[in-house]
């Protein structure tokens, strides 16, 4: 870890953020959380207030930050993509951003690295391995991937190193997707989503938070990673494997046609599609997983 580590987190109040800020509290790092409160809820961690819509934002209280994590975003899986949701999902993460790139630009201090969140939904639909080299799909979440990584790109320009992780599912104790997955199965009707062919990425967050602190801390981190775990499955895998670890069966698939009409594009491009995203520039860097397989994962997270 470099010394006086001095991080500031944008979304530093959710699920990813405030774990990643509670590790490097534990290394001895001074963290700043931006929030529209102006408060942190990590107990140890510094409050800014900071409203993302205002292309003005006051840097001064963050002069001696010198790592930026951008993790700000409305939540992508809450509800039907009408044009209206994908129009504040775009702003979330496009308009904010460039709007966060113009402040640190204009406020005469550079600092060294810029992490940023992004999806591995940037490669559209892919059955066969993807790594960073592939190219963008063609769906609405692949433009919006796209966009939201461009957003960052003036600081790269400039000479700061910045890195962008897409990241799949998260996989937590409490928060992220998993909750929402169990509901169906404590009620006894779990089951595969579709025909369950789609390739599922996931990510345990305690993996995923020491690949944001590598990103800070390891000059050799630069450009797109996939932040996922090297266990890709199939989402009639996936379900196999989570009613194994609960206990309980899964024989009630959800009809592609039932999830299309209640969610719409939201279903087609979350649920009933996915990418086969591989993390090769992490392998090649020697990370190591704790978490490589879901089994040990969901019996992590559930407590098992």
């Amino acid at each position: 870890m470099m010394s006086t580590l001095k991080v500031a987190i944008t979304g530093g109040n959710g699920l990813i953020g405030s774990a990643l800020a509670r590790h490097l509290l534990d290394q001895n790092a001074h963290v700043w959380i931006l929030s529209r409160s102006g408060k942190s809820r990590v107990s140890g961690a510094e409050g800014v207030f900071w409203d993302p819509s205002n292309a003005s934002i006051d840097l001064k209280p963050l002069s001696e930050v010198n790592a930026w994590v951008h993790l700000a975003g409305e939540n992508i899986g809450d509800g039907r993509w009408t044009e209206a949701r994908k129009r504040e999902l775009r702003q979330s993460r496009v308009n904010v951003t460039e709007n966060l790139v113009h402040a640190i630009l204009s406020s005469g201090h550079r600092p060294s690295c810029f992490v940023s969140a992004s999806g591995t939904g940037f490669y559209g639909t892919t059955q066969s391995p993807t790594d960073e080299n592939s190219p963008k799909g063609d769906t609405f979440l692949a433009g919006l991937c796209e966009a939201w990584e461009d957003a960052s790109k003036p600081l790269e320009d400039v000479g700061i190193r910045r890195v962008i992780l897409r990241t799949g599912m998260v996989l937590a104790p409490e928060g992220g997707a998993l909750p929402k997955m169990l509901t169906p199965f404590k009620l006894g009707v779990g089951g595969r989503l579709g025909s369950g062919d789609q390739v599922w990425n996931w990510i345990h967050l305690a993996d995923l938070v020491r690949i944001y602190s590598h990103s800070i801390c390891d000059e050799r981190f630069t450009g797109v990673y996939n932040a996922v775990s090297p266990d890709s499955l199939t989402n009639e895998e996936f379900t196999r494997i989570l009613s194994g670890v609960l206990g309980k069966p899964a024989i009630l698939p959800a009809p592609a046609f039932a999830l299309k009409l209640s969610l719409g594009l939201m279903a087609e491009e979350l649920l009933l599609t996915g990418q086969n995203a591989i993390p090769k520039r992490l392998l090649d860097q020697g990370f190591h997983f704790d978490f490589p397989k879901l089994k040990s994962a969901l019996v992590d997270c559930l407590g098992r």
